[in-house]
């Protein structure tokens, strides 16, 4: 942000807090009454991470990732994970050309700007670990030869309650790489009554039409990460994430991926809100859906109903909150 000032820098932020309520609305078309979980997943899009959305089956979790990615002109692919689902068929295959008398290699779904992995914990520990490298180093190694995918790049993931029936855990290296985790919950009385009575909900999603392209989305990202963040609250973060990493409730905490995580969402939601400047509000308004399911709580912690939500919500009340994080 530094080489843009004053009134310069205010029409920057202001714009990009206008494209961002743009998609947002684009969004609710068909995703209602879930404002400030539209907003977190966009967030999530514009700090250049993955989302993982869990839930309970029909409360929205696909439309979602659905919408987002139809508001978005640019490539998008999705991805049925059910049990015989092969690695192969995510990353792509190298298949031998006879008329060339080479291999030639075959991209998967996995190449797209934007991937939605439906019920992907329906997919087996194989299967998933697919995605490990592209979801952190955006490429895909096949027989030894990195593929790199395209930029932006997303995994939207939903996913439905481990203790259902058909489902396997995420790797807690997986989840890591996930930025964000929501859920979406039940609709409230009068949006579920509209959708009843077919008020307007929206347009379907195949007729969503997108609100900007995929460049327009490499810019906010690229603007976004260079929004100012004082000291303190680089202090605050890492004070934190630390936190958790000695807690009694938890076999595993927060890693310093975490803390870069909450940094970038940070800045997103900052842009988002029309300010070039990152606030501790940001932070602590992120840092159950960016914290919470990197941890591991204690069989002890299970038992007494603890999670990980509620120990994030314990660190965010014992670590004070930066005083002057000036902008």
């Amino acid at each position: 942000m530094s080489e843009h000032a004053g009134v310069d820098a205010e029409a920057l932020v202001a714009r990009f807090a206008q494209m961002f309520a743009a998609l947002a609305q684009n969004v609710e078309r068909v995703v209602r009454g879930k404002r400030e979980k539209v907003e977190l997943a966009l967030v999530c899009l514009l700090a250049e991470g993955h989302l993982l959305v869990e839930d309970v089956p029909g409360v929205g979790k696909t439309t979602l990732a659905r919408a987002v990615s139809a508001s978005v002109e640019a490539k998008w692919a999705r991805i049925q994970f059910t049990p015989d689902l092969l690695p192969s068929d995510i990353t792509g295959v190298s298949i031998f050309n006879q008329g060339t008398g080479a291999f030639e290699f075959h991209p998967g779904p996995i190449f797209a700007n934007l991937v939605v992995a439906d019920e992907i914990n329906r997919g087996s520990p194989k299967t998933q670990s697919a995605l490990l490298e592209v979801m952190e180093e955006r490429r895909v190694t096949v027989e030894g030869t990195p593929h790199p995918v395209p930029r932006p790049f997303q995994v939207i993931a939903t996913q439905n309650p481990v203790d259902m029936d058909g489902t396997y855990p995420l790797p807690e290296a997986q989840l890591d790489r996930f930025l964000m985790r929501i859920t979406m919950g039940y609709p409230d009385h009068q949006a579920e009554v509209a959708l009843l009575a077919g008020a307007p909900t929206g347009a379907a999603l195949d007729q969503m039409p997108p609100v900007m392209g995929r460049e327009d989305v490499s810019r906010m990202i690229e603007f976004a990460q260079r929004l100012h963040v004082a000291p303190p609250l680089h202090d605050y973060i890492v004070r934190l994430v630390a936190a958790t990493r000695g807690h009694p409730d938890l076999r595993l905490g927060a890693s310093p991926r975490a803390s870069l995580a909450l940094l970038r969402a940070a800045r997103a939601r900052a842009a988002a809100a029309g300010r070039a400047f990152v606030v501790p509000e940001d932070v602590k308004a992120l840092a159950v859906p960016v914290l919470a399911h990197r941890l591991v709580v204690t069989p002890e912690a299970e038992l007494r109903g603890r999670g990980g939500a509620d120990v994030v919500g314990e660190v965010l009340a014992n670590t004070p909150t930066p005083q002057a994080a000036g902008v």
